[in-house]
């Protein structure tokens, strides 16, 4: 072998190692803390079922690991496989061993994360109440966003399901009906506007499967939606709410009123369960009570409460039923009549059989 040949190998050999001596260091460095002394703690969240590529995603965009490789790497090296789904509280002066420790325990940072459900048929003082008893707002923070006409308007320009229709004047909360009743997770210190955004947009996930029968209905999406939540008041099991869609739209193609017992205490902002209405709140005009007088072949002036998706695609596709009655039992159970005979003798046989509903 000549002596030039030798000179090449040996050059393609150091070349090599070092190669290899800077993929170590390189390593290495990735692995300590993204910017050592910061302490400031800040959330991840690892979705459930998330792989090492996914979480390694996740840290580089919270920028609390220098390089989303060598975390993968690492994990790879490590054997780990068992990190845990939730919300986890890191700073950028932890290394990759600490933060995949971390991971691994499922020790979540309850105290600075609310994890909220907002209930369907629940209406926007019961939301508020929850916001200020689970985040760091208050009820006052709920109302005063609602009352702010730019925040308004903002959503009328993004979302295509929202109209002016909501800015009526005798609305009580413009976004009534239209933030999606879930499981939603915040930080504690959260604003109102970022709870709001994510109900907004999970309203419009579940919205979007229906845009083009929304849009093409005779009824606007604000009046689909004001009879989505009459519904989902009126019958607690979903095998119901088609055939209550059926007596709503069958009391207004006959000019009648809808005379939903539920629209009336939400015009009166009274608590259903709380007590029975009086016969002058049920006599008195108000553009939510379809109780009242002048409300004949009208809907409330806007929803009464949050809608499940059983319920919106009950008011989009009801039942064709020649019912114009219907009343429920204390156990949820829904009758439905044609004729207020039948209604009244329904009535009877509730109230003598011990099944008749009384506050």
């Amino acid at each position: 072998m000549s002596k030039k040949v030798i000179i090449i190998i040996l050059s393609i050999l150091a070349a090599i190692l070092l190669i290899l001596a800077s993929i170590v260091i390189w390593y290495n460095v990735s692995l300590m803390p993204a910017k050592k002394g910061d302490e400031n703690k800040q959330i991840v969240k690892i979705e459930m079922g998330s792989g090492a590529a996914d979480i390694a995603k996740t840290l580089k965009n919270a920028d609390v690991i220098k390089s989303s490789l060598a975390f993968r790497i690492y994990v790879k090296l490590n054997n780990i496989s068992n990190f845990q789904a939730g919300n986890y509280e890191v700073t950028k002066s932890m290394s990759v061993e600490d933060i995949a420790k971390l991971l691994q325990t499922g020790k979540l940072n309850d105290e600075s994360i609310a994890v909220i459900t907002f209930v369907e048929g629940k209406n926007m003082r019961w939301i508020a109440q929850k916001i200020s008893e689970e985040t760091n707002n208050t009820v006052d923070d709920v109302y005063a966003l609602l009352k702010d006409e730019n925040y308004i308007n903002s959503l009328i320009e993004k979302y295509w399901f929202i109209t002016d229709e909501i800015k009526n004047k005798d609305i009580y909360y413009p976004l009534e009906g239209y933030l999606f009743p879930d499981t939603y997770e915040f930080e504690k210190n959260v604003k109102v506007q970022a709870i709001f955004d994510a109900m907004l947009n999970q309203m419009e996930n579940k919205l979007n499967p229906y845009k083009e029968q929304m849009q093409n209905s005779k009824n606007s999406v604000h009046e689909l939606l004001t009879i989505a939540s009459i519904i989902e008041n009126e019958a607690v099991f979903a095998k119901d709410r088609k055939d209550v869609a059926s007596v709503i739209y069958n009391r207004l193609n006959q000019n009648m009123p809808i005379q939903s017992d539920v629209t009336t205490y939400y015009a009166f902002k009274i608590d259903m369960g709380t007590r029975d209405l009086y016969l002058s709140e049920i006599n008195e005009y108000n553009p939510y009570n379809t109780r009242g007088p002048n409300m004949n072949g009208k809907l409330p002036v806007g929803p009464i409460s949050m809608v499940s998706v059983s319920s919106i695609e009950a008011a989009i596709s009801p039942n064709n039923t020649p019912y114009l009655f219907f009343v429920a039992d204390k156990n949820g159970n829904v009758y439905f009549t044609r004729t207020n005979e039948e209604h009244t003798k329904k009535i009877n046989e509730l109230q003598s059989s011990g099944l008749w509903i009384e506050f």
